[in-house]
């Protein structure tokens, strides 16, 4: 199971582009493909044209949601890891991605590489 993160599917929105190009091969060898609800929120601010949107919501059909066991763990991992700035989201991500066993694939490892000792399987583009 791959659950990418915003990064990634922006990315992969545009045709050729390495992120394109993996998401594709994913499909191909049927990949379970899903992201949860934090990241599709976050896709969906966008800028964002209807024509991506659509073809976006095609492609990640399955979108996992946030829990209340998501959110504990999401705060346990901001607070873990130093409570930075602009990082509760990315927890949050994570925090998903975890309790569905699932390797988050982004374009933004940085964000992530932090939680990696928490049994967070990150999958850098």
């Amino acid at each position: 199971m791959i659950h990418l993160d915003t990064s990634l599917l922006i990315r992969a929105l545009v045709r050729g582009s390495p992120a394109d190009r993996e998401l594709r091969r994913w499909i191909r060898e049927g990949v379970p493909i899903a992201m949860s609800t934090v990241a599709w929120a976050e896709f969906l601010c966008g800028p964002l044209d209807p024509v991506h949107a659509e073809l976006a919501a095609r492609i990640v059909s399955s979108r996992a949601p946030f829990t209340e066991e998501d959110a504990a763990v999401s705060a346990r991992l901001f607070n873990d890891t130093g409570r930075r700035r602009g990082s509760l989201a990315d927890c949050m991500i994570a925090a998903v991605a975890l309790r569905c066993s699932a390797t988050l694939a982004t374009c933004n490892p940085n964000d992530f590489r932090r939680l990696e000792s928490t049994g967070l399987a990150v999958r850098a583009l």
